[in-house]
């Protein structure tokens, strides 16, 4: 029966009933599909393709949380940099658990870690926008939230490091662009749905739940391997360790 729904896409209660996701959404992964009991199916519609897209990775997150460091630190980046952009496609939203409210003509952001925090969603915001090649950009955010705490101190060393002109970065920062980019990262985080209940926060392919976010805080490089419809690299043999999160107050 889950074989003739799946194939012909039907609707119906009887198919949904399987599973509480959108029909469109049952292979968006292969845990997805699992828990939605058509791993099969979704292995036998979409095999692997060489010219398969890569998959849709977003993480929600903000600049000092313990458990955001970890999850860069010992899932995000190494995954990425044995991927490569080719198999996964990362979305960074520094934002989190912060919140915001209108100032006049600008937003006043007010961070879980602190004015710091702010300081470091900020400088990290910009470097997105203003560096816009992932492969300039997530080396360098990694490399500042791989350090003390102290964002603009940080950013100077890495900036230094990669090679990288710090100064439009922290203009923006501190500035009405950079104040303009945080409320669009605000609004992204506030337009999840399901809301976001922590961070570190990932959606994959557009969908999160809490076993896709067991599985990439514990193995994310088998998660991206076993939801990507290509050719399987060979580093989906590789292990990471465990992440944690960081709750809303």
């Amino acid at each position: 029966m889950l074989r003739v729904c799946f194939l012909l896409l039907l609707g119906s209660s009887l198919c949904t009933a399987m599973c509480d996701l959108p029909l469109s959404l049952w292979c968006s992964s292969g845990e997805t599909a699992k828990s939605c009991g058509v791993h099969e199916q979704c292995r036998q519609a979409m095999r692997k393709a060489p010219d398969a897209p890569p998959v849709n990775l977003t993480l929600y997150f903000e600049s000092l949380c313990p458990d955001c460091k970890n999850f860069f630190a010992t899932q995000l980046y190494d995954t990425w940099e044995a991927l490569g952009t080719d198999v996964l496609n990362l979305t960074l939203v520094p934002y989190g658990n912060a919140r915001e409210t209108k100032d006049g003509d600008k937003w006043k952001f007010e961070c879980q870690h602190g004015d710091q925090e702010c300081i470091g969603n900020l400088i990290e915001t910009c470097a997105i926008n203003i560096l816009k090649d992932i492969k300039v950009y997530f080396p360098f955010i990694n490399c500042i939230e791989g350090k003390s705490g102290m964002p603009e101190k940080d950013a100077e060393e890495c900036a230094s490091q990669q090679q990288i002109d710090l100064n439009p970065i922290i203009t923006c920062a501190n500035g009405p662009m950079g104040n303009a980019l945080e409320h669009q990262m605000a609004l992204q985080t506030d337009a999840l749905n399901p809301p976001h209940k922590y961070v570190p926060w990932v959606t994959l392919n557009g969908v999160h739940t809490e076993k896709l976010e067991r599985k990439a805080e514990e193995d994310l490089l088998n998660l991206i391997c076993d939801t990507y419809k290509g050719p399987t690299p060979q580093k989906c043999l590789q292990r990471f360790s465990k992440s944690k999160r960081c709750y809303q107050d």
